[in-house]
């Protein structure tokens, strides 16, 4: 038996809503900063221990960052950690979303390569190294998505409700998209982050958008290291 998903919106709290628009801009400038630096992102960026390292250490400041912001809140509410109504019904919408999230890449693709831009996959396989890319692997498929989400989906959607559901997706979409600090993958990630905060909108829980990102990220490292 799943427990229904909360109808329950928090009034407008312009002061957390503003530490937390503070807190996404700062990470979307820091994103550009570094692409406009042009620091060459190394080719074996997913075979190193200290990649995974590293974010770690990000992750865990943003975490304890947005704890901050709900400081004196309810977590379960404010981060939609819930269990959809109908889990069946909820993995049906995230396939869907997935679906359409994957179609506008590859239509995209040709044109604004979100993954080439980003660097973040590799060439090819190495098995000398196996070890490190499990770990890296870990990192992008299950840390990063439940973050990313809990900021986004989580945090940012709940702040941004009140003001309307429709308001809340765009916004929450756009911003996540710019926050990956990209130029030809922006549109992408932006489509991933609409579709994405509409299936949360859909199901009242945060937990369909961490597995959809999570399948996502995972797919296309492992699709980096087996297709040819």
């Amino acid at each position: 038996m799943t427990a229904a998903p909360t109808t329950w919106t928090p009034g407008r709290m312009p002061g957390r809503l503003a530490g937390w628009l503070a807190f996404v801009l700062a990470l979307t400038a820091l994103a550009y900063a570094a692409r406009l630096a042009d620091t060459e992102t190394p080719d074996d960026l997913a075979y190193r221990w200290s990649s995974s390292v590293a974010a770690l250490v990000q992750y865990g400041l943003m975490l304890g960052i947005l704890l901050l912001i709900a400081r004196g809140l309810s977590k379960r509410e404010m981060f939609a950690l819930h269990r959809p109504a109908s889990w069946p019904r909820a993995l049906g919408l995230a396939f869907l979303s997935l679906l359409v999230i994957w179609a506008a890449s590859a239509a995209l693709s040709p044109f604004l390569d979100a993954s080439d831009e980003q660097g973040l996959v590799p060439d090819d396989w190495d098995s000398s190294r196996a070890g490190a890319f499990v770990a890296f692997f870990l990192v992008v498929a299950v840390l990063a998505p439940v973050v990313e989400e809990l900021t986004y989906r989580g945090l940012g959607f709940s702040l941004l409700a009140p003001y309307g559901t429709r308001v809340a997706i765009l916004v929450t979409g756009v911003l996540f998209g710019a926050a990956h600090g990209l130029v030809a993958g922006l549109p992408v990630l932006t489509i991933f982050g609409i579709v994405v905060a509409w299936l949360r909108s859909r199901t009242g829980s945060v937990y369909p958008s961490m597995l959809l990102h999570g399948v996502f990220n995972g797919t296309a490292l492992l699709l980096s290291v087996t297709v040819a």
